[in-house]
């Protein structure tokens, strides 16, 4: 890792964790997409032999097409130039990424990523070869090179917003949500130089195509269907580890037993009454409660139990006692 990197890391990952720590689900896929996102910008050394450099994968028209070069085309996406370019793009892929996630499912979400990533980039693509053809505009075509998470981030912001009827404020502005990555669009290509205007738009242009085409089409998607089949494949040793241990314990409700079977107990469900007046379970040898004195049909106190306890099945108040000690002891 170059020296200096990753200095606004903390900062991501404080935000990461206090975002995480309040949600009762937490959103596996949202999580590993900042992971790799983290990951492949800090370069550790055990990494090195597997991921490409940057000048490997940087997102240029030319290049893709003339070498039909699929590394840039997806990689390119999850590089990033620097620690303000990385830790913006991750605030903004945790706040969509969780809304998302827990509204549409994991399989879901994920199928939707790796649609609006592939749709983004190949938007991209036809929009700078049309220049070029239509217009004679070079400059997108051979001359940029981008990287970065953000034309999926702006097509995720259309999925989002495509139904919102509020208001929001875009470095601000008060727009309708629905438009905000127009807005936004347009006020960052006028404020951040240097920024991928093509990479942008076709990431919403992505946006509103996924919305027409899942309009369109009744069902789970395929790709949803493959990330579920993988997702249970995964979940199934650990669901049946959880069945194996769980059948090995089995609760009770109230102040019963926990894990024990009638045979450990020598005891049905009859040999147990539930005190009407403070719920504590009492022996089937006795008639009145333990607890309250409150006889078992309900009637009486404890001044009448000592009298009740005599009587119960012919039982010695020493007996009794002996008993009650035996099922506590145990």
């Amino acid at each position: 890792m170059e020296r200096g990197r990753g200095r606004m890391l903390p900062l991501l990952a404080l935000h990461a964790a206090s975002e995480f720590y309040r949600l009762e689900r937490k959103p596996p896929v949202t999580a590993a997409l900042l992971a790799a996102n983290t990951l492949i910008y800090l370069r550790p050394r055990f990494l090195h032999s597997v991921l490409p450099s940057i000048d490997q994968v940087w997102f240029n028209p030319h290049l893709i097409l003339r070498h039909r070069d699929l590394k840039r085309f997806f990689l390119s996406a999850f590089y990033h130039l620097g620690d303000s370019h990385l830790v913006y793009n991750m605030i903004s892929l945790l706040w969509k990424g969780i809304q998302l996630e827990t509204s549409m499912g994991s399989a879901e979400f994920a199928s939707m990523v790796a649609a609006l990533l592939t749709m983004s980039q190949g938007i991209t693509l036809i929009l700078a070869k049309s220049l070029l053809l239509f217009f004679d505009y070079e400059k997108a075509y051979f001359s940029e090179y981008a990287v970065g998470f953000s034309g999926v981030l702006f097509a995720m912001k259309v999925v989002l917003n495509s139904q919102s009827e509020n208001y929001t404020y875009v470095h601000g502005l008060v727009v309708p949500e629905r438009y905000a990555a127009w807005a936004e669009l347009i006020l960052i290509q006028m404020f951040v130089p240097g920024v991928s205007f093509l990479g942008h738009l076709g990431g919403i242009l992505a946006g509103i195509l996924y919305l027409r085409l899942k309009g369109g089409y009744s069902g789970s998607d395929p790709l949803t269907v493959l990330f579920k089949g993988l997702a249970g494949a995964l979940s199934w040793p650990v669901k049946l580890m959880r069945k194996f241990f769980g059948s090995q314990q089995r609760r009770i409700s109230g102040r019963g037993t926990v894990g024990r079977n009638r045979a450990d107990t020598g005891r049905t469900p009859s040999d147990v009454w539930r005190c009407p007046e403070c719920t504590f379970d009492n022996s089937g040898w006795l008639s009145v409660c333990e607890m309250c004195g409150t006889n078992r049909s309900g009637n009486g106190n404890v001044f009448s139990s000592r009298q009740s306890l005599h009587h119960s099945r012919d039982l010695s108040l020493e007996e009794v006692r002996r008993r009650r000690i035996d099922r506590f002891g145990r």
